[in-house]
């Protein structure tokens, strides 16, 4: 989040990325160099035919950003797609982004809070619609705010199964925990809300408060469930990346159907000066073969929860039993594959 704007079962490694295969296009680059903008924080990638779509933390709008080729995404222009009211419960601090694609339409999930009251107990979850088949057209209906149990933060949505389920960082009492419940449409909540994880790690526990924030859903190559959150206060140089896995075919709204890895699965790597990693998305290439990872992270050490959080890409890889690989942060300006349309 930002701030400041107005192993059972479950063996995750640390290995860099790896060179991607397939042909490469001549027009798209085959690697890039993170970061990929000098400021981004809370980065959402969507991939759809041969496009890229972006967005971040703006703070006082939503914006878009399109390209074909991820290497040259600070060359492609940002569209405003929305700007908050002046009053009321979305006015203010517009937080955490994520572009979706459901049922034939493009909705955009993201966190504000009320005029006037900027605090957690006057934040929450709200959804645009767009019935156009490109995001940058068309227009952004309001469907309102997520009515959930708890207020809260950076929700989410994904399908397993056949049904679609939504989470978000809840403030419970002096911690942010992770949040579950069905959904009956786009911007509708079913009935059976359950907090699945809570802070209780001490890598959960840094930098003064106990936060658990930004779930992101992945779904394993053999069916199982994976969901990747960040960890401890986002001004921490020790913000980072945990993870929740569910066997093939658990029921996700169960809190024991999900097992969290005793050790951060994303971290700050002081040996290619990269602090404070976090708040990721997911996205695939090549059918669905290649997996990717974009987060946002410092380019030193205490530099906080601000605006010069950088996104950055790199490549996912599995174990032969279908376990995520998180890679070791790139050194800024070193080069990683790109990913390929």
């Amino acid at each position: 989040m930002i701030r400041s704007l107005a192993p059972a079962a479950l063996a995750v490694l640390a290995l860099g990325a790896c060179a991607p295969t397939g042909t490469t296009p001549a027009a798209i680059s085959a690697t890039l160099t993170n970061p990929l903008l000098a400021s981004g924080p809370d980065p959402w990638i969507v991939h759809q035919g041969s496009t890229f779509y972006f967005m971040g933390t703006k703070g006082d709008r939503l914006a878009i950003r399109q390209t074909d080729d991820l290497s040259k995404l600070a060359e492609a222009p940002e569209h405003v797609i929305w700007t908050p009211p002046a009053s009321g419960p979305n006015a203010i601090s517009i937080w955490a982004p994520e572009l979706h694609r459901i049922d034939g339409k493009w909705y955009v999930y993201y966190t504000a809070a009320a005029a006037g009251h900027d605090d957690d107990a006057h934040r929450g979850i709200f959804v645009l619609e767009n019935a156009s088949a490109d995001p940058l057209k068309g227009e952004w209906v309001d469907r309102g705010r997520i009515v959930t149990g708890m207020t809260g933060i950076d929700g989410t949505v994904f399908e397993t199964g056949g049904k679609r389920y939504f989470i978000y960082s809840a403030y419970d009492g002096p911690d942010s925990v992770l949040a579950i419940a069905p959904m009956t449409n786009p911007w509708t909540l079913g009935p059976g809300e359950t907090v699945i994880a809570k802070p209780d790690l001490d890598f959960e526990r840094q930098g003064g408060r106990q936060i658990l924030e930004g779930p992101e859903f992945l779904a394993g190559p053999k069916g199982d469930l994976f969901l990747a959150y960040s960890a401890s206060a986002c001004w921490s140089d020790d913000y980072a990346l945990g993870l929740l896995h569910a066997a093939p075919g658990s029921d996700p709204l169960k809190a024991e159907s999900w097992v969290k890895s005793p050790k951060p699965v994303l971290a700050k790597a002081p040996q290619n000066n990269v602090y404070a990693t976090g708040h990721n998305g997911f996205f695939t290439t090549d059918g669905g073969k290649q997996t990717w990872i974009v987060y946002h992270a410092n380019t030193g050490p205490d530099q906080k929860c601000t605006a010069a959080r950088s996104p950055r890409v790199q490549r996912m890889e599995w174990t032969k039993d279908g376990m995520p690989i998180f890679p070791v942060p790139s050194r800024a300006g070193d080069k990683v594959p790109a990913p390929q349309p």
